[in-house]
């Protein structure tokens, strides 16, 4: 995260930067791209004034508070900002969920609203057909082929079997193998 403080009608300080931009840390759990903070301390008469602007991931949030303390408005503006990352993230999960279900094939619908049999033409087709070309090699030859390659999976003939496997990529960016049984 990008942070960036700013002083008015008040001596900058290294110890009230460091405590800043240290609670400002604990934002990058939230925040998947690259992010942008703007402090603002602001000291007018017995009010001590903190505002902070946080961008990131196409939104931004905003916090506006003032005590007769420093490092307490900070504390109190990054509550409001921390409760509003918090709202805003359970706003996307439920977005995301909601459209996830929303999604269905038509044949799962058939068999789910109606008891009659489907029709032959309601059932999925194969469209496309794909012609792989393989080659003997051991699995860690295949993982290493992979790595370069951005295909989801590769098929290769096994060394030692001669079996045809299939090597694939797991989404946690590890590979799942599958083999025939002998």
């Amino acid at each position: 995260m990008q942070k960036s403080i700013t002083f008015i009608n008040l001596d900058s300080s290294e110890p009230l930067k460091a405590y800043a931009f240290e609670k400002l840390d604990r934002f990058d759990r939230f925040l998947q791209n690259p992010a942008k903070a703007n402090v603002v301390l602001t000291v007018e008469k017995f009010r001590h004034i903190a505002e902070i602007n946080i961008s990131a991931d196409g939104f931004s949030i905003n916090a506006h508070e003032e005590t007769s303390d420093m490092y307490s408005a900070i504390d109190m503006a990054l509550d409001k900002i921390d409760k509003q990352l918090k709202k805003n993230k359970k706003k996307f999960k439920k977005r995301r969920s909601t459209a996830a279900k929303s999604k269905t094939y038509p044949h799962e619908e058939a068999e789910a609203f109606s008891s009659e049999p489907l029709e032959e033409d309601a059932l999925p087709k194969i469209m496309k057909i794909k012609s792989v070309d393989y080659k003997p090699m051991d699995v860690d030859e295949a993982v290493l082929q992979m790595r370069l390659i951005k295909d989801s999976f590769l098929v290769f003939a096994d060394a030692e079997t001669d079996q045809i496997n299939v090597l694939y990529r797991l989404k946690d960016g590890n590979f799942g193998l599958i083999q025939p049984r002998s």
